[in-house]
């Protein structure tokens, strides 16, 4: 039986995440390998998206991990897990979100200073960006995005889900995710051009 355990330790890594919740199902301190898989990951999805202390970020993700356990059962075997826990992780934000809607919000965190670059790389906006931005200034623009706006951008960009994966994280259809993007980058166009036409730093 120790043998059998030590080679699940071993070669978790090579497992499926769908592997990895069957496994979980059966013994539930395998449940910690799915963990390990995605707690950096979600962390700092959360922290792009949240614009929370690193604590409160600590706080939702040992939710997330949480309620994804208590629910393995229902996981919806037509979703990719990576789709399941992220939608689960929007979700505790959200709730999150309004549980503090008074405090004051603080970004924290800081490593997405090329978001510009990966949003330029998109024909859509390469040609209208005539200047770089210091990461200071793209997160200055991210904060003032609307809130759906500024997470479908993160997905898409920076946590590099397709439009399935974020029609099902965000529950909407992919219709609805095309044109969320698109107004996303319109409107993270519009944010930069109007720091610029001020003069002044964004």
């Amino acid at each position: 039986m120790k043998k059998e355990k030590k080679v699940e330790l071993e070669n978790f890594s090579e497992k499926t995440d769908e592997e990895l919740v069957a496994m979980a199902l059966k013994n539930p301190d395998s449940y910690g390998f799915l963990v390990q898989r995605y707690e950096e990951k979600l962390l700092r999805y959360i922290m792009r998206i949240s614009r929370s202390t690193k604590e409160d970020c600590e706080d939702i993700l040992q939710d997330v991990f949480l309620s994804a356990y208590k629910n393995l059962n229902d996981f919806d075997q037509d979703l990719k897990f990576s789709s399941w826990i992220y939608r689960i992780t929007h979700n505790k934000v959200i709730s999150h979100f309004r549980k503090v809607t008074a405090r004051p919000k603080t970004t924290t965190y800081e490593g997405d200073s090329n978001l510009l670059n990966i949003l330029a790389s998109d024909e859509d906006l390469v040609r209208n960006l005539e200047r770089k931005y210091t990461a200071v200034e793209v997160k200055d623009v991210l904060d003032r995005l609307d809130e759906r706006y500024r997470e479908v951008l993160v997905l898409k960009f920076l946590e590099e889900k397709d439009y399935k994966e974020i029609s099902d994280i965000l529950e909407k259809p992919m219709g609805t995710v095309a044109t969320l993007i698109s107004r996303a980058k319109q409107q993270f166009k519009e944010k930069t051009q109007e720091g610029s036409s001020k003069g002044e730093k964004l």
